[in-house]
């Protein structure tokens, strides 16, 4: 658990529902400079399957993913 990393931004996507949050974050992702992290939050249960998977798929590095809480906290870097 990394806990001492600051994201560069953050995406709230609580009440949003699948795909949207996975849509979001790699739109998101998109406008960033290599190497600033941002932090998605999620409610959506599917979105554990889905924002990891397509941030590697597009080059990206997951650093984090917190499923402890009511949310999912993705922290992502470009």
């Amino acid at each position: 658990m990394k806990e001492n990393i600051t994201p560069d931004y953050r995406l709230d996507m609580q009440g949003e529902p699948c795909p949207y949050p996975a849509i979001k974050t790699l739109e998101a992702m998109d406008s960033l400079q290599k190497g600033e992290i941002l932090e998605i939050i999620s409610d959506c249960p599917q979105s554990i399957n889905n924002i990891p998977i397509d941030a590697k798929n597009h080059g990206y590095k997951v650093l984090n993913i917190d499923s402890s809480g009511p949310t999912i906290k993705y922290l992502i870097q470009k």
